[in-house]
């Protein structure tokens, strides 16, 4: 059971701009579109990414509708070898100043994309400019959330980080090369609840074989939200614990 993480799915409201807006600022690439009669899915990459790099997934319904950020998602966060340095340049390209490094401790700023998700820049000494580093969900309760990708998911605690009034932990599967994305559960002390909202749509797991990586999880008990054969036996859907959809596709 690998499991490394596949892409991250946002929605967006406009094709067009969202594209321009990651593949001008942060030089990704085009690297599948899936297009259908109501919606068209668009893959993109870091350019030189690592084989088991995540890609980011856009959506776009084509019925014109919007979307509620919500605040049970984070963000996602891209990698550099100077904070500093990257901050700047995109500032000079004219992208959104929402948090600069100075007010991040110095280590990490954040940018906007046109629809409001927040990018997350962060310093690192391995894996592509820009490629994902890892994808943060907010939830309620932190030991549920390990032990769910813990036991369903087979991931690992790679890191973590206790502060003050909240605290973060990193997972993914043991196995898997640094160049992939990591999952940030951001655990809040104060006990607050989230909303989901419909701008972000789910984390998605690779399988080399669908049926068998279908039938650990439901051995495992995750939730059967949908299976191989109601998506056509080209991926399937489970949940977790607190109702993030993820998706497990084949590579």
């Amino acid at each position: 059971m690998s499991a490394t993480l596949d892409h991250t799915m946002m929605r967006v409201e406009e094709l067009e701009a969202s594209l321009d807006w990651y593949t001008d600022h942060l030089g990704y690439e085009e690297v599948s579109r899936w297009e259908a009669d109501t919606f068209t899915n668009v893959f993109l990459q870091a350019p030189g990414a690592h084989e088991e790099a995540a890609a980011l997934e856009l959506t776009y319904n084509h019925d014109g509708r919007s979307y509620t950020m919500g605040d049970a998602w984070g963000h996602i966060a891209v990698r550099v070898e100077d904070v500093y340095d990257a901050y700047e340049e995109l500032m000079a390209q004219g992208v959104e100043d929402y948090r600069d490094p100075d007010s991040c401790g110095g280590s990490y700023a954040f940018v906007k994309d046109p629809d409001g998700h927040e990018v997350e820049i962060v310093e690192r000494d391995y894996g592509t400019r820009y490629s994902l580093d890892h994808t943060m969900v907010r939830v309620e309760d932190a030991e549920a959330a390990i032990g769910w990708y813990a036991r369903t998911l087979g991931y690992d605690l790679v890191a973590r980080s206790e502060l003050d009034t909240f605290a973060l932990y990193f997972m993914q599967p043991g196995d898997t090369a640094p160049e992939a994305m990591t999952v940030e559960l951001t655990y809040n002390y104060d006990g607050r609840s989230y909303e989901v909202g419909d701008a972000w749509g789910h984390l998605a797991v690779r399988a080399d074989d669908l049926q068998a990586f279908w039938g650990q999880l439901m051995d495992r008990h995750a939730e059967d939200y949908r299976d191989p054969e109601s998506c056509g036996n080209r991926y399937a859907f489970t949940k977790d614990t607190e109702g993030r959809e993820i998706e497990i596709v084949t590579r």
